[in-house]
């Protein structure tokens, strides 16, 4: 059976063309919109519309006003389109056809048409002139390497100097702190970014709070944030440093107060790093917000051009081409590796870097943190590109200064040594954390602290990093210290007759002897004859400090102090 249109299954389809005049509808003419009468008028409200466009996506968005900052051209391209369209809205959708309607278009927005197509043929000739197929060689001169004796040059440290939590633990001990404090806990967090700084000749990270959510800042923000948390790396204290005034620029603040926004209100043409929080030797807490700086074409060569200080208290703010003495981080860690593998890369040529690859060098994966004199260093391995498992040396840059140095040294990377420390203590499943380098012995030395799943430090770990078959552990940073020199020397390392860093020998005649029990461990306190200061040795570190009598002659090594009662190390009878 033929299948007819007007039989569709029972249904009748509305408006099928039966061709029946009766059914056809003339079409009815377009009703044409309004136009603002008065050019000028229209004028003034496409400017007044399109600045209030910019004014928004600028207070939301805040993009530097600069052509070397990629959202700029975000920004502009926003504004023009804003411009057109109120333009078209305003002149009332004048011409019939095609062709009339694109003149009336080309009429209306001819400006900010070409505007925006100039700043786009500006962004692709700027990208391709700052490329680094073109400019090799500028961006290998980004950093300036120079070569350092390690040994010559980083001085041994001494154990309680050495940072022995990494962030991961900080984090951990940063949100306990705030939970044992009840007038705190439900109003404020702490954020994840803890900066690490030398403050007082200690290394410590520094983290400020944040408001618990949208209600809490509503409520809280006319009083700010009132504390920080300052963690000290080493003895692993935590402690939450009230202000008598408080933090009221951070990045938790939603309106003016805003970290970013108040620097782009000031500063509307600088460009800027992360800001990270740093404290001032009074302890008065500033954001460090680094200006960045295109060197190379329109968009390549980033580098850091001084800092803005904003106290976080006030708001004041502040821009130091050079920055004062205790700042420690102005060069992100980021941007130092990066110049590094331009560096690496690129000094022989592009192509060379992908075929030839001669003397062709990158960083490894991580990188740590060393704290030297009053400035903290960045640590991170240096590898061939070939994928192998060892190091061919190591890089030491400065974040201050940016002064960086190349020790030459072949050993196993970071990874390979973590994997050695595990394997030691297998048995008991801790993990690595990411080595720190030290000069232990006038060895380069991976120190690594040794976590159990709850993220708490249980033992210390030292691997040379020439020969990372030799590791040492131990329950304390002196003992792992110890048990590690023992092993070096052992193996022809070093002599035998290397002092434990920081270290001093005293020997004598033991004319006093007593013992106590300090944090379930027996300690045992001596004083040698002709002496009026006692020399603390564990029985759980030495042994024979058990069996020791008066009158038995002794070398006692122990740090120096200005107290009555020395932390001996070991001992030792003659």
């Amino acid at each position: 059976m033929a299948f007819s249109g007007t039989d569709a299954g029972g249904f009748q389809w509305e408006g099928f063309n039966s061709g029946a005049p009766s059914q056809q509808h003339p079409p009815q003419p377009k009703k044409k919109r309004k136009a603002v009468k008065s050019p000028a008028a229209r004028v003034l409200i496409n400017l007044l519309v399109t600045a209030a466009v910019g004014s928004l996506y600028f207070y939301l968005e805040l993009p530097a006003i600069s052509l070397q900052a990629p959202e700029f051209y975000s920004f502009a391209l926003v504004v023009c389109a804003a411009y057109c369209i109120c333009a078209v809205l305003t002149s009332g959708f004048q011409g019939e056809g095609v062709k009339q309607y694109f003149r009336f278009l080309k009429k209306q927005c001819a400006v900010p048409f070409f505007l925006a197509l100039a700043l786009i043929v500006v962004s692709i000739v700027g990208s391709v002139v700052g490329s680094v197929i073109f400019r090799a060689k500028s961006y290998s001169e980004l950093l300036k390497v120079e070569s350092g004796d390690f040994a010559a040059e980083v001085d041994e440290i001494s154990y309680d100097q050495i940072p022995m939590l990494d962030k991961y633990s900080a984090e951990r001990l940063g949100d306990r702190k705030l939970g044992e404090l009840s007038d705190m806990v439900s109003q404020f967090e702490v954020v994840d970014d803890y900066t690490q700084i030398n403050y007082k000749g200690r290394p410590v990270r520094v983290a400020t709070l944040m408001y618990a959510d949208l209600v809490k800042w509503f409520t809280n923000r006319s009083d700010g944030l009132p504390a920080y948390i300052l963690i000290d790396m080493v003895t692993q204290n935590v402690e939450l440093v009230r202000l008598e005034e408080g933090i009221k620029y951070t990045n938790a603040e939603h309106l003016n107060r805003n970290l970013y926004r108040h620097l782009r209100f000031h500063f509307p043409t600088y460009m800027f790093s992360n800001p990270v929080m740093e404290v001032n030797e009074e302890g008065v807490p500033y954001w460090i917000c680094p200006r960045i700086v295109k060197t190379i074409g329109l968009f390549g060569g980033v580098d850091v051009k001084g800092a803005v200080l904003v106290n976080a208290v006030t708001g004041e703010c502040q821009y130091h081409e050079e920055v004062p003495s205790w700042v420690d981080n102005l060069y992100p860690a980021g941007l130092i590796v990066q110049q590094y593998d331009y560096y690496g890369m690129y000094h022989n040529g592009f192509f060379n870097s992908i075929f030839g690859q001669r003397d062709v060098t990158v960083t490894t994966d991580d990188y740590n943190y060393l704290a030297l004199g009053d400035d903290v260093w960045v640590y991170t391995g240096i590898t061939s590109t070939g994928g192998d498992q060892s190091n061919i040396g190591f890089l030491l840059t400065n974040q201050r200064t940016k002064e960086s140095k190349f020790y030459s040294c072949a050993g196993a990377t970071e990874q390979s040594a973590m994997a050695s420390a595990n394997g030691e203590l297998q048995n008991l499943r801790y993990q690595a954390t990411f080595p720190l380098l030290l000069n232990v012995g006038g060895q380069p030395t991976y120190f690594m602290a040794m976590k159990d799943g709850a993220e708490l430090v249980k033992k210390y770990a030292m691997v040379n990093v020439q020969q990372y078959q030799i590791v040492a552990t131990g329950d304390t940073v002196a003992q792992c210290e110890q048990n590690y020199l023992a092993m070096l020397s052992q193996n022809g390392v070093v002599d035998g007759g290397v002092n434990l860093s920081g270290t001093q020998t005293a020997e004598g005649t033991i004319a006093e002897i007593r013992s106590a029990v300090l944090d379930g461990n027996s300690v045992y306190f001596i004083r040698l004859t002709g002496g009026d200061v006692f020399y603390s040795v564990s029985a759980v570190d030495q042994p024979l400090a058990v069996i020791l009598n008066e009158g038995d002659r002794v070398a006692v090594t122990y740090r120096a102090g200005e107290n009555s009662i020395l932390d001996g190390v070991t001992v030792e009878r003659k």
